[in-house]
């Protein structure tokens, strides 16, 4: 019987990973930060995982995580806080925000940070921001205990901030990840499925769909 569920699961897992690879953000990576909770990580790796964010960085100067991505895959704690999500999702570990810096520029990505409150030379609130203009895009958070660093502000090219209204004035890192990846993937998504290239060039004859098929 256990034989039988392990041989249904593997097909179904597969169409599961065929099904959603055309709505997979691409050049759309999600930093943590210096995060002082290992939930954090999760919760944020879970949440990268359902907006089709395509990876992962976790800026960790205190070296709590192995540099092995498949060393990652197997933390039980890491595994049942993302929900498994850390299995499916591409995580790289950098000693320090300059690292992670140097490594994203190199490759040719723009970096935007979040933060609650204004910072930088360029701030907007989340839903005034056009996220598609950016061929390559790193979004920052930072740790709950301090926020984000000056250094990444410093080097980021906009600072981002969720607007909000009552007497508390700032959320958790699991809330602000998925609230501000959830429109920054949604825009892209949206620009995936019309255009095959950047600055609206490539117009596709059939949108591609951006939203999964019921059932899928």
């Amino acid at each position: 019987m256990e034989e039988e569920a392990k041989s249904k699961s593997k097909p179904s897992v597969r169409a599961r990973a065929d099904a959603i690879k055309d709505f997979r953000c691409k050049n759309l990576i999600a930093v943590i930060e210096n995060p002082s909770d290992i939930k954090n990580i999760g919760t944020v790796i879970r949440n990268v995982n359902a907006m089709g964010v395509e990876k992962v960085y976790v800026v960790d100067p205190k070296r709590a995580l192995p540099d092995d991505w498949q060393d990652l895959r197997e933390d039980k704690a890491l595994s049942k806080i993302s929900v498994s999500a850390v299995k499916w999702t591409f995580v790289r570990r950098f000693d320090s925000t300059d690292d992670c810096f140097d490594y994203l520029e190199s490759k040719g990505f723009t970096s935007i940070v979040t933060s609650p409150h204004v910072k930088g030379k360029a701030s907007i609130f989340l839903d005034e921001g056009d996220y598609t203009v950016q061929t390559k895009l790193a979004v920052w958070f930072g740790s709950e205990a301090v926020g984000i660093s000056d250094r990444a502000v410093e080097r980021s090219a906009l600072c981002v901030s969720i607007p909000m209204f009552g007497m508390i004035e700032s959320l958790n890192l699991g809330t602000s990840s998925g609230i501000v990846l959830y429109e920054v993937a949604k825009q892209r998504r949206a620009y995936q499925s019309r255009y095959r290239l950047r600055n609206k060039r490539g117009e596709r004859a059939e949108p591609l769909p951006t939203v999964m098929p019921v059932g899928e």
